[in-house]
């Protein structure tokens, strides 16, 4: 059985519980759902990390063949003008410059040149099959252990559920107070293994984009989560309306307004403000607060999967990562500007 509720059990469960036939086989059922449960999840988030290494690693590799394949093609049309300018005996006088051009030679670097392209074009080819197939593993791997995970879970809630309807005259108030412990740490497996899976397949679902008018919808989202009446949500009359996925789009603003609002509850006059503006190609939008701030040493790892700043019972370490790939998805980028008790603000970019 799990060791955090072996022991809740025998602690705080009255001792003649443990002698009826009932409890033996709620025992029995907790152990089973519980068994290798850890194991599982160790190993589901030790997979989304190593996967997410591996996306941001072939990124960077297809950043640079992307750059060099430019740098050849630019070298290839300064060599086409060349040609253009030197083939045209009509135009232009032939000179003693002119006349040590050797157009075989031009030929044979065009040649080399556009044999080096192919061959890069194909590694490319090839290493985007790789890491969709790895990809595509990776999330058929997440749904089997979720359901895995999910399954025990409601197993145990709904028999923890049971046992209070029938002997909640029975119970102490310690031992109600533990029951609602064990729930606590269901909803939290709960949440973080629905966050898991968002993760791995948030970008890999049909998109269905609409035209979203971005100053109602944040005014929208406001009001389905829950915000402390000493903060305070403000947005700019200017925000944009955007070509996007609404869902993407809801995850990417709940989970860094639910961040704010975390790292502002300490602040008896907590701001939160949501501003964009409008560049050449992509949209530049800004959630700030006034709250706590991070500090410099914690920022590089802070879109990282499961990095948490601080040891909160609530708090999974799966949304600032799964906000990053939302925004990597639509070709842009974020970073943040922070100091230590001084607030942050999240900047993100999307393209138009």
């Amino acid at each position: 059985m799990h060791k955090l509720l072996a022991r809740q059990i025998r602690k705080y469960f009255p001792a003649d519980f443990a002698q009826q036939d009932m409890f033996g086989a709620f025992f029995e059922a907790v152990s089973k759902s519980y068994k290798d449960n850890d194991a599982k999840l160790e190993i589901l988030q030790r997979s989304t990390v190593i996967s997410s290494q591996e996306l941001s690693d072939a990124n960077d590799i297809l950043r640079e063949r992307a750059a060099s394949q430019k740098k050849i093609i630019e070298s290839l049309e300064r060599s086409i003008a060349s040609l253009d300018v030197h083939s045209d005996s009509k135009a232009v006088e032939i000179t003693e410059d002119r006349k040590s051009f050797d157009p075989l030679a031009l030929a044979k670097k065009l040649e080399e040149q556009s044999s080096e392209i192919n061959r890069m074009s194909s590694e490319k080819d090839l290493l985007l099959k790789n890491l969709e197939e790895r990809n595509e593993a990776l999330n058929d791997y997440a749904h089997m252990v979720s359901h895995d995970l999910k399954s025990p879970m409601r197993n145990i809630n709904f028999l923890i559920g049971c046992i209070k309807d029938d002997e909640i005259d029975n119970f102490s108030i310690e031992t109600l107070d533990n029951c609602k412990l064990i729930s606590e740490n269901l909803q939290k497996m709960d949440a973080l293994v629905d966050g898991i899976l968002k993760h791995a397949t948030v970008t890999r679902a049909a998109e269905n984009r609409v035209q979203v008018d971005v100053n109602n919808f944040v005014a929208e989202l406001v009001k389905t989560i829950y915000v402390p009446d000493h903060i305070k949500i403000k947005s700019d009359d200017a925000l944009p309306t955007i070509f996007v996925d609404r869902y993407k789009l809801e995850l990417l603003f709940k989970n860094l307004l639910i961040n704010a609002i975390t790292a502002t509850e300490g602040n008896s006059d907590g701001e939160i403000c949501i501003s964009a503006k409008e560049e050449s190609e992509f949209w530049q939008f800004s959630v700030a607060d006034n709250g706590k701030g991070i500090a410099k040493q914690y920022q590089e790892d802070i879109f990282k999967m499961f990095v948490k700043l601080e040891d909160d019972f609530k708090a999974t370490g799966v949304g600032l990562a799964l906000v990053k790939k939302i925004v990597n998805s639509y070709g842009g980028q974020i970073w943040l500007k922070s100091c230590e008790g001084e607030g942050a603000t999240f900047f993100f970019t999307i393209k138009k």
